[in-house]
């Protein structure tokens, strides 16, 4: 067994070397030949990638030369196009240059022509200026009169044919705009007051207060004039007995005051308890009353004119208008038919009724307020409008209904002509005897004051002024524009409604006798 093991022992140390050595034999071989064939393909990727970067360069090569071709190519076709345009202005220039040398030379001569004509020009004017002086000598010779004085003539002759022409032309202008004129507003003045009427109430400053019997003064009056004493304390107003049988009057300038003293007394005589805690009691009940009225009567204005949107502080001041007279006008009355007046017009002229109407109503807005603060009615109504947030047109409306600033749009043009229309129509207004003998007087002043004027009457009640002038000094000419010149300056310096005739009548007599 020993002997085998032995054997097996020594065969593997024999055969293990020799197994190693045939293995790394062949593995060399393998290797060798291995990297043979790698050494033998890198060279071969090497050749291709030579000769792919060689076919590379040759195409880019050639691509390089194409674009330079090319490049070439355009800039020679752009070169090529500028200078034929550079060739096409060279030619331009060198025609216009041409033009200017030939416009030149007419130039040249046209000057050298006019010179040649002024010189001749100069010597026919030395000749005209020759002939011209023997011209005036002689016709100096043949008249008698000097050049000045002929001047003096013709201008004189002149001027008179200009002053008659002129006055003729102004008499048929004024003809034919009054014809127009008074046609349209004829229209629109019938219309408006066709569509439109209202009853005027005539106040004045003092109320009559009927009593059931003259035992009643007594009363009234009350012990040691205590109760007349409270009843004008508490009112403000005067209260007035006297011998007019069951009568007594209340006498005051405010007419709400005046109004709450006579509810107040109504009161107290049909009560009959007429002590002072009593007439305290029914003068505080007058006020409410009162105020009550006021509040009713201005949104009564307001829903008959259809104005909406108001301040309820201007419909109040509204209502207190009632209690308010202008010229024994009821200013409230007034207002309202202004208001309509000035919508009905600006209908006719395609404006907007509702702020015409809203102008026409709060035109007058200032009257309630005048008798207690400072200012007159139209600047107080201006800050009453500004004051309550009002538009600019009816802030001018109110403005310029009195010609106090210009009007700025046509509605302030139209609440002017309501407000004449509504105070000068008959019947609509009084004027005390004092004022009306005063512009009277003054329309006679204005028109004496005229060169030319020998005597004038107003006539008419001052609704026409009658002119007599001097037939020497005044032709018939003059006589129109006297008459404009009349009328202008009575225009400026007098207020009054509607509007004044100026008449300017010249006579002329030739007297003689027969003996």
């Amino acid at each position: 067994m020993m002997p085998v093991i032995l054997a097996i022992v020594a065969t593997l140390i024999i055969a293990v070397p020799v197994t190693y050595f045939v293995t790394v034999s062949i593995k060399k071989k393998s290797d060798t030949k291995t990297m043979g064939n790698a050494e033998e393909r890198a060279r071969q990727i090497i050749d291709e990638a030579l000769k792919t970067a060689e076919t590379k360069k040759r195409e880019a090569l050639l691509e390089a030369k194409e674009e330079n071709i090319r490049n070439k190519n355009e800039l020679d076709k752009e070169i090529k196009e500028r200078r034929a345009e550079a060739q096409r202005y060279e030619r331009r220039v060198q025609q216009k240059e041409e033009t200017i040398d030939k416009k030149a030379e007419a130039i040249e001569k046209k000057e050298a022509g006019l010179a040649t004509r002024e010189a001749e020009l100069e010597k026919q004017r030395v000749e005209v200026s020759k002939l011209n002086e023997q011209r005036i000598q002689e016709l100096e010779r043949i008249s008698g009169l000097t050049s000045e004085q002929a001047k003096d003539y013709l201008l004189k002759a002149v001027e008179d044919d200009v002053k008659h022409e002129t006055a003729v032309m102004i008499k048929e202008m004024e003809a034919k705009a009054k014809e127009e004129a008074d046609k349209k507003a004829k229209e629109y003045v019938i219309s408006a007051i066709q569509r439109c009427a209202a009853d005027h109430v005539s106040e004045t400053t003092i109320s009559v207060v009927q009593l059931p019997n003259d035992d009643m003064k007594g009363r009234i009056i009350g012990r040691e004039g205590r109760n007349i004493r409270t009843l004008e304390t508490m009112t403000g107003v005067d209260l007035i007995v006297d011998d007019t049988p069951e009568a007594v009057v209340l006498s005051g300038f405010d007419p709400i005051r005046r109004e709450v003293a006579r509810i107040a007394l109504e009161k107290l005589i049909v009560d009959g308890r007429i002590h002072p805690a009593r007439i305290e009691e029914m003068v505080e009940k007058a006020q409410r009353e009162v105020e009550a009225m006021i509040k009713e009567e201005g949104d009564n204005a307001v829903l008959e004119v259809g104005v909406h949107g108001l301040h309820p502080e201007l419909v109040r001041l509204l209502g207190k208008l009632k209690f308010r007279t202008s010229y024994g006008q009821n200013v409230l009355k007034h207002s309202i038919e202004v208001s309509h007046l000035s919508g009905i017009l600006a209908s006719e002229f395609g404006l907007d009724v509702r702020i015409a109407k809203r102008a026409g109503l709060l035109h007058d807005i200032g009257k309630a307020v005048d008798h207690d603060m400072e200012g007159t009615h139209v600047q107080l109504g201006v800050d009453l409008c500004k004051k309550y947030k009002e538009s600019d047109v009816v802030i001018n409306a109110v403005a310029s209904h009195h010609g106090d600033c210009e009007p700025t749009s046509l509605i302030a043009c139209i609440v002017q002509a309501a407000d004449t229309i509504s105070a000068a129509r008959p019947g609509a207004r009084r004027e005390t005897l004092e004022t009306y003998t005063t512009r009277l007087k003054q329309l006679e002043d204005i028109s004496n004051g005229f060169k030319g004027v020998d005597k004038s009457f107003a006539i008419q009640a001052g609704r026409e002024i009658r002119v007599m002038v001097v037939p020497e000094q005044i032709n018939d000419a003059d006589m129109v524009l006297l008459a404009r010149d009349i009328s202008k300056q009575i225009e400026e310096e007098l207020e009054y409604p509607g509007q004044i005739k100026v008449n300017v009548i010249r006579e002329s007599r030739a007297v003689d006798y027969a003996k």
